[in-house]
């Protein structure tokens, strides 16, 4: 199935996602009753609300979007490359509103096929939430209602990874190990980035981090593909603040 789509019409992608706030305390009352009763689901006796709060982020209702980056490829010569871009920044409906004028401006050429690792339990339904919460309308490729599952142009490389194995989990680390794919771990990783988002206030290493885990992802699903990887001097960055 993998060798009929076209490479060039896939759109590799990763996100990054922060807590509404900096901390519980500067949560609204209201929210901090719903994070109460949504974290009582998975924090243990001896914590509280509070303990668990940098979790938040990964609720689309209760975390939002600071970066989103994206990828295709091209081809030069013999060899596939990848441009790079990424939409950041603390106004979440401005960098949604790029990210879907991106998708909107490619889906006029041809279809989009979305690419990430996990990105059915993860990406796909964070942004189409945050999309809504903002006020955006869907992308075609984001909107799912009334199609029929083959009709849904979404690739998951960890769910390529499972064949049929629901039970199994693999992260994007092992898998860039295992294949023998540089790293896409440098500094950070994504516990930590809620911190060096309010803390550090450092957005260009998290859109480094992001980046890097946008061509991890290509370069995993070339080798799925028993192509070749992608050479670092094909890859080009382009950073949309």
């Amino acid at each position: 199935m993998l060798n009929s789509i076209n490479l060039k019409h896939i759109l590799f992608l990763d996100i990054e996602t922060v807590p509404q706030h900096s901390s519980f305390e500067d949560a609204p009352d209201k929210e901090k009753l719903f994070w109460e009763k949504k974290s009582s689901f998975f924090r243990s006796n001896e914590q509280t609300a509070e303990d668990v709060y940098q979790r938040a982020g990964i609720y689309a209702e209760f975390g939002k979007i600071i970066c989103i980056s994206v990828g295709v490829l091209f081809s030069k010569s013999d060899y596939y490359g990848l441009r790079l871009k990424s939409f950041s920044g603390k106004n979440e409906l401005d960098l949604l509103t790029s990210f879907v004028q991106l998708i909107e401006k490619m889906e006029k050429k041809h279809p989009v096929i979305l690419c990430a690792h996990n990105g059915k339990e993860f990406d796909y339904p964070y942004i189409s939430r945050r999309l809504l919460i903002n006020g955006l309308t869907l992308p075609e490729s984001l909107n799912n209602a009334g199609k029929k599952p083959w009709e849904v142009k979404h690739l998951d490389t960890l769910e390529l990874w499972k064949f049929g194995d629901y039970k199994h989990y693999t992260s994007l680390d092992l898998l860039t190990h295992v294949f023998h794919i540089p790293s896409p771990k440098e500094e950070i990783d994504g516990s930590m980035v809620a911190e060096v988002f309010y803390q550090q206030n450092d957005l260009n290493k998290i859109v480094a981090y992001c980046e890097n885990d946008v061509e991890a992802v290509a370069q995993l699903f070339m080798r799925y593909m028993n192509k070749s990887l992608i050479k670092p001097e094909m890859i080009e960055r382009t950073i949309f603040n």
